[in-house]
């Protein structure tokens, strides 16, 4: 038995204990089992409303389980009761510690969340200083109707600046030409399966390294979450999902006057829990890190959150309500629930250490800056230190409160589960500005 299986079956013990002192399970039947997507199901085709009677079982045989499942005990409180997605969990970042979860390992269609998984594989590789020129296969293959952040052909960008567009603007074209970079999206793509399969992801397949709707390609709300884990370990990846507002350069034309010109254009996060929007304010502590919406997958989010010292990882995936960014909503109740539940609810599983964990420690300050890069910026981007209500060049546009991540990191200790450094995302550090009309 492995040592996360071990600290479960302890863990159940603590659970069967609970329940003689009233703690409730949560369990909702199962009418019907459905299949796991499968490489031939069409793009097109909704997955079965109905979760599968058999789902994996990594991090817990709770989580395994279909329907919610959570330990309700005297002093813990109530989850929401109008949560509609098809699946979700809340995790302790710092332990690992899944604090309730429903239907986690439920391989549902993952939208633009796969992001993560991109940035955490791709992101090392290239200095953000690094400069290429767009040219049209660059570009070929996205999918009609892609997300895109507006880059031209002809044009030359700086990796700095790709990763605004991945991450700001969930742009699919920003995404095709950092694959392209990377030697194609054929290799970007076993890439991430590779990496997926190195952190324990097992729910999940990569089709397109965008997320764009693809036959076969899943991941989970388990799986998403353990990407954005792994990924915040990285300084750049947690500077890149914190940025609310950046410039973006533009296309080279000539003014008026006859003179070549190229003008950058502001780029807003479409994270609303980071952005805030007319129906929702931007959420306490909040800092990142991806969302998406497609077709097939609905609206998915996997976002982190800080609050008094405690580190919370939400991940939601389809809500069947059909609401106005519904998917921060509802993300944002259950941010709410785990704040208050943290520290006194037993948890129903964890979020396991990548396989390399026995062998590989990170110590904090070694490592996360793309292509060993020093973390400066450049180009027109973002600054190194994206702060609250901040534009990524210093300007502010008032969204409200938002966390700065300037420093700290998820530590990986050999041979035991990631855990997080006390400070991170050092909330002494955090700037908050107020709202302005």
């Amino acid at each position: 038995m492995s040592a996360p299986q071990k600290k479960t079956a302890r863990r159940s013990l603590l659970v069967t204990s609970a329940a003689a002192l009233s703690s409730l399970a949560l369990t909702a039947p199962v009418a019907l089992a459905a299949p796991s997507p499968s490489p031939s199901a069409s793009p097109s085709a909704s997955p079965s409303v109905t979760p599968p009677a058999n789902m994996s079982t990594v991090g817990g045989s709770r989580l395994g389980q279909a329907g919610t499942q959570v330990n309700l005990a005297s002093g813990v409180p109530v989850l929401p009761k109008d949560i509609t997605a098809r699946s979700w969990i809340v995790t302790d970042a710092e332990s690992g510690d899944v604090l309730a979860a429903h239907n986690a390992h439920w391989r549902l269609p993952p939208a633009s969340t796969m992001k993560m998984l991109f940035a955490d594989t791709v992101l090392p590789k290239f200095a953000k200083t690094e400069q290429h020129k767009v040219v049209s296969s660059d570009l070929a293959g996205m999918g009609a109707g892609s997300s895109l952040v507006g880059i031209k052909e002809g044009e030359t960008y700086t990796v700095h600046d790709l990763w605004l567009g991945v991450f700001l603007r969930s742009g699919n074209d920003a995404v095709r030409v950092l694959s392209a970079m990377n030697k194609g999206v054929a290799k970007t793509v076993t890439e991430m399966n590779e990496h997926a399969q190195e952190l324990q992801a097992l729910d999940t397949h990569v089709v397109s390294p965008d997320g764009y709707d693809a036959p076969g390609q899943v991941s989970s709300a388990y799986d998403l979450t353990l990407f954005a884990r792994s990924g915040l370990q990285k300084k750049d990846f947690r500077e890149y999902c914190s940025t609310v507002t950046a410039k973006f350069p533009g296309e080279t034309k000539k003014d008026k006057k006859g003179k070549t010109v190229r003008k950058p254009f502001e780029i807003q996060n479409t994270n609303r829990l980071l952005s805030g929007d007319y129906d929702i304010s931007q959420y306490q502590g909040i800092a990142g890190v991806k969302n998406g919406n497609t077709t097939n997958a609905g609206a998915t989010f996997t976002g982190v959150a800080e609050r008094n010292g405690r580190v919370l990882l939400v991940t939601v995936m389809n809500p069947s309500k059909e609401e106005h960014n519904e998917v921060y909503k509802e993300t944002a109740k259950l941010f709410d629930w785990g704040f208050k539940a943290a520290g006194k609810v037993v948890p129903v599983g964890e979020l396991v250490p990548p396989k390399g964990a026995a062998q590989s420690s990170a110590q904090p300050g070694e490592s996360g800056e793309a292509g060993g890069a020093s973390g400066d910026s450049a180009g027109s981007g973002a600054s190194a230190k994206p702060v609250s209500s901040a534009t990524a060049d210093g300007g502010s546009r008032g969204m409200g409160t938002a966390l700065a991540i300037t420093g700290g990191l998820l530590v990986l200790l050999a041979g035991a589960a990631f855990l997080v450094n006390r400070r991170w995302p050092l909330p002494d550090l955090v700037r908050r500005r107020s709202s302005r009309p």
